[in-house]
């Protein structure tokens, strides 16, 4: 994947330099700076590890279709395409049939939470002879965590180590989900930040 923008939350905002919007993340740029270099490495890591680049991209758009970010989601699956065009249609397809709203699942009972348990699909691929064992896991593990991370376990991380992930990985994709919901978030908020205010307007 290249590695040729230099900021990929400007790049998914539209921030210009000097404006507005970039003079508002100028006022933090140790957050800027980490936020890029945790894209670069998980993306553009050295040593590259056993996950693939064709696998974490198809974790990012799967996960970042599943948050419903049009304009995020885009862009990890034009990235996706460019490896593999037949993987980015499976993944459309199950970031498709996995959309739903959440959080929700099932506390541990008897505990102090399990009166908040939320009833909700649990995700299974669909196309996981032509996915594989080992990327359909990472894809319902990722659908656990955006939606059901109160149902995360011993048990579902085990999942993961017997489709054939290791446990080095298994970090790795957990830091995974967990950046690009970040990043999402702070997508959104930023584009938020640049509608200009309509204080004072008339009504």
């Amino acid at each position: 994947m290249s590695t040729s923008i230099a900021d990929v939350i400007d790049h998914l905002v539209g921030i210009e330099p000097a404006s507005r919007l970039d003079q508002i993340r100028h006022r933090r740029p140790e957050a800027r700076r980490n936020a890029q270099a945790s894209y670069e490495a998980l993306f553009s890591p050295r040593p590259a590890g056993e996950a693939t680049t064709a696998e974490r991209l198809a974790v990012a758009a799967f996960v970042t279709a599943l948050h419903r970010d049009a304009a995020t989601a885009d862009f990890y699956a034009t990235r996706l395409a460019e490896h593999s065009p037949q993987l980015a249609a499976l993944i459309a397809k199950e970031a498709e049939a996995g959309r739903t709203t959440g959080p929700y699942g099932a506390y541990p009972a008897p505990g102090p939470l399990a009166a908040e348990s939320v009833a909700g699909p649990a995700y299974r691929t669909n196309d996981r002879d032509e996915l594989g064992t080992r990327l359909a896991a990472a894809l319902e593990h990722a659908h656990l965590l955006v939606f059901r991370p109160r149902e995360a376990s011993r048990e579902a991380l085990q999942a993961l180590l017997d489709a054939g992930w290791s446990t080095t990985d298994v970090v790795t994709l957990s830091q995974l989900v967990a950046f690009l919901s970040f990043q999402v978030r702070l997508v959104t908020s930023l584009r938020l930040l640049a509608v200009p205010s309509r204080k004072g307007s008339p009504s």
